[in-house]
């Protein structure tokens, strides 16, 4: 009676074809209001983590709100674009802002109301492979700069 599967004599099989790495965005993120509460705006961008290229960006103002409020607003964005962008690349997220990259690790607790409605909606656009990487505001300069910008009246539209 035959046996399946392959013989010692069979030639080996061959091997999986490599799977190409998935693509790697970075998302840097920043927000900030002129009082806290007051004018806020929000700024985001997304780089090809290979080419360094900014694929899209964002500056917008969003009233009267709080630094933290801001913050995620930027995140949300940033994340939007890096899906709209490649919805299943790898993302590496690089803010300034200490709070929302702990909240978001899960390594913090979000306690303020206003916050949850952010991070639940930030978390729902998260990919499936997602890193969090606080940075000095020094290497925050671009977001930065998309913010003040915004605040300042003139905004920058997402392509």
């Amino acid at each position: 009676m035959p046996q399946g599967g392959p013989s010692l004599f069979d030639p080996p099989p061959a091997p999986e074809p490599a799977r190409p790495a998935a693509r790697k965005l970075i998302v840097r993120a920043d927000g900030g209001s002129r009082g806290n509460p007051g004018q806020a705006a929000y700024g985001a961008l997304v780089e090809d983590a290979a080419t360094g290229e900014v694929l899209n960006r964002e500056g917008k103002a969003i009233g009267v709100a709080s630094n933290n409020v801001a913050e995620y607003s930027g995140l949300i964005a940033g994340l939007e674009m890096a899906r709209a962008i490649a919805p299943d690349a790898a993302v590496e997220v690089r803010m300034d802002s200490k709070l929302v990259i702990e909240q978001m690790a899960g390594r913090w607790k979000i306690k303020h109301p206003d916050m949850k409605p952010l991070a639940l909606r930030a978390s729902s656009l998260r990919p499936e492979q997602i890193s969090w990487h606080w940075v000095p505001r020094a290497e925050n300069k671009a977001a930065d700069a998309l913010v003040n910008k915004a605040l300042d009246g003139q905004p920058t539209s997402r392509r």
